[in-house]
């Protein structure tokens, strides 16, 4: 039976669930006064005890979302897309997927239900005795164990940690992972290659309010001793130093010997922040040095900011934006502008580059690829979050289909994962043009046929500034309006408010 029929009988899960809510509602409305404290702390006992089973419930409905592929019916290409865009959880997918892939009942090739790779874990969170945040834990140390530690041993380690995980916190549980690791491998002889290869990793986090990130990384060995060598000569005293006009800037083989000796001892730069400096010198010559090849996704691999008119004339204004999404203080984004290499686009003057190709081509020019970062900002599928750096051009009249031609209004700006989500078919999305309004030219996306919700949707997570100035701009019309109150202060009448009225007439 079709998925979201309205003839269909509804299926005895969501009639559960259903009430299930309607029991949420019921305690929502009942007042803790009539409870004792002891009750109250029961309560709250019963509470976490019911949120920990939700996860056990959770694995058991995504493992079957994963296996029938039914992430597809609302236009998704994985079930991770499903997590982040359906489910709105973005930025913990990955841990949520871990924990279905440590309590979940996959099957094998022949359907049949396997166990749970992490049982003890998995009979835990069923009970409510196991929390998430444990179970996070748990996979990280299992993740740890060596590959040469036999089965037996891996499974004893799982069973102790789920044990401790129904008494310990998260931080303690880790402390408590790091001792059973030690005592697997008090040599640490089993570790090999393979062990090294599945740790390695580095993560950029997201940029914070003051436009700083945070870079995280475990290296192995072969990459830690070239780092050293790479650290000891651009991070040493008097290099590449911002705050020092005459600091030798780049290949310090180059520089000249009294200059740099002068420079380091005017150097007070901590060895963390000569680290970063000399990591900011090195990209910078990867850029100008032509190491990233001469395209990526049809875009030139360098730096691309996006700035109005208006600041780049004032040099003040929100921050710029890259095509990788990165924001950049007005300062430096001028300050880049200013270098080679570097492509600085200017909103309100049109560019004389050819942006209407019609039907002559197929592929997007560079150009138009260019215009589209600052048009765009990114993937314009509803909550994706991606960069025009990691997107491709998307012909919203599709060219093979229905001859649309390769002009820079038909072109939109989507990930890979969502250009392939647009088609015909019944589990595919739909692009059109917005024609009017504030998102007038902009994209709108129209969900699957199967998509239970068929709101259009228009993304505007790459314009925080547009609708941050309309947020604005309602708030001030509600503002309340000062009024006057006859018989009372200064002039007759005293200061009051009157809100707006909502009405309109027509």
């Amino acid at each position: 039976m079709a998925f979201g029929e309205p003839s269909a009988p509804q299926p005895l899960l969501l009639d559960q669930y259903e009430r299930l809510h309607a029991l949420l509602d019921e305690i929502s409305e009942t007042a803790s006064t009539a409870c004792s404290d002891t009750d109250l702390l029961e309560v709250a006992i019963e509470h976490e005890r019911a949120e920990r089973r939700m996860l056990s419930l959770f694995a058991d409905h995504m493992v079957a979302i994963d296996e029938r592929s039914a992430y597809r019916k609302v236009g998704c290409q994985t079930v991770t897309n499903f997590v982040t865009s359906v489910l709105n959880r973005r930025g913990e997918a990955n841990r949520l997927l871990n924990r279905v892939w440590a309590i979940g009942k996959f099957p094998d090739m022949q359907g049949e239900a396997l166990e749970p790779r992490f049982a003890e874990t998995a009979k835990g969170v069923a009970d409510g005795g196991i929390s998430g945040r444990n179970v996070d834990v748990i996979v990280e140390v299992m993740r740890k164990i060596p590959a040469g530690v036999d089965a037996a041993d891996r499974e004893a380690a799982e069973a102790t940690l789920a044990h401790y995980a129904r008494e310990y916190d998260p931080a303690s549980l880790r402390e408590l992972g790091a001792r059973i690791l030690a005592h697997l491998d008090p040599d640490g002889t089993l570790t090999d290659d393979r062990d090294r290869a599945r740790m390695r990793g580095m993560r950029l986090g997201p940029q914070d309010a003051q436009l700083m990130s945070t870079l995280t990384a475990t290296l192995d060995p072969k990459t830690r001793a070239m780092l050293d060598v790479v650290l000891a000569v651009w991070a040493a005293p008097g290099m590449n130093n911002p705050d020092d006009p005459s600091s030798p800037i780049g290949d310090p083989a180059k520089a000249d010997p009294e200059a740099l000796a002068a420079a380091a001892e005017r150097d007070d730069r901590s060895t963390e922040k000569r680290n970063h400096d000399a990591f900011s010198a090195l990209l910078r010559c990867v850029l100008d040095g032509g190491a990233l090849g001469g395209s990526h996704h049809g875009l030139p691999p360098h730096v691309i900011v996006t700035i109005t008119e208006s600041a780049l004339r004032e040099r003040a204004g929100a921050p710029a934006r890259t095509a990788t999404g990165a924001l950049l203080p007005i300062k430096d984004a001028v300050e880049l502008a200013a270098e080679a290499q570097q492509h600085l686009e200017v909103f309100r003057d049109n560019t004389a580059e050819v942006l209407y190709l019609g039907r002559s081509k197929r592929l997007a020019s560079r150009a138009q690829r260019i215009a589209a970062v600052g048009r765009d900002g990114g993937c314009t599928c509803p909550r994706c979050t991606r960069s025009s750096f990691d997107s491709e051009l998307h012909h919203v009249i599709e060219w093979a289909a229905e001859n649309g031609p390769t002009d820079i209004d038909n072109l939109t700006t989507t990930c890979g994962a969502h250009n392939r989500a647009v088609g015909a078919r019944e589990d595919q999305w739909a692009t059109t043009i917005v024609a009017d309004g504030v998102d007038a030219g902009r994209v709108v996306w129209h969900p699957p046929r199967s998509h239970p919700d068929q709101t259009p949707r228009v993304n505007r997570a790459h314009r925080t500034g547009e609708v941050l100035s309309r947020m604005r701009a309602d708030a001030c019309r509600r503002l309340p309006t000062p009024v006057r109150h006859a018989g009372r202060g200064r002039e007759g009448g005293a200061v009051g408010y009157r809100r707006r009225s909502t009405l309109t007439i027509r």
